[in-house]
């Protein structure tokens, strides 16, 4: 693997524990979650009304820069390695794979980065969470 890629994995709390990683970031309390509007709640980060309702969460802009800063951080440390990235929200479906895909975006086109970019928990069912609070 060379020195300059990085890995990132988006995944649902909800289903499994949070992947090992350099940086984890977790969406849940801080940035509106798509589940609660019926409208949005079947839908994934691949559908353009997610993608919208994720990156027009204030805050989210600001904290993907941080994660995009944090990772240039890593890698100019005086052992530059891989880095690993983990994003995770209640199911893995919306908040953390947009935040991914931007992320992943981000690094590749404004900072030459190779990245590979996994969605554990994408194509899992939606989590029943009547007895969830997030």
């Amino acid at each position: 693997m060379h020195d300059r890629e990085i890995s990132i994995t988006t995944f649902g709390y909800l289903h499994d524990p949070a992947p090992a990683a350099h940086i984890t970031l977790d969406l849940r309390g801080h940035f509106r979650d798509p589940h609660v509007s019926p409208e949005l709640r079947y839908l994934t980060a691949r559908d353009a009304a997610v993608h919208l309702a994720v990156l027009r969460t204030p805050g989210i802009g600001r904290l993907l820069d941080a994660a995009a800063a944090a990772v240039l951080a890593y890698l100019d440390g005086p052992s530059p390695r891989p880095v690993t990235i983990a994003l995770g929200c209640s199911g893995g479906r919306h908040r953390a794979a947009v935040a991914g895909d931007v992320l992943a975006t981000m690094l590749a086109e404004e900072h030459g980065l190779a990245v590979t970019l996994t969605h554990r928990d994408l194509d899992k069912p939606v989590v029943d969470r009547t007895r969830v609070v997030d």
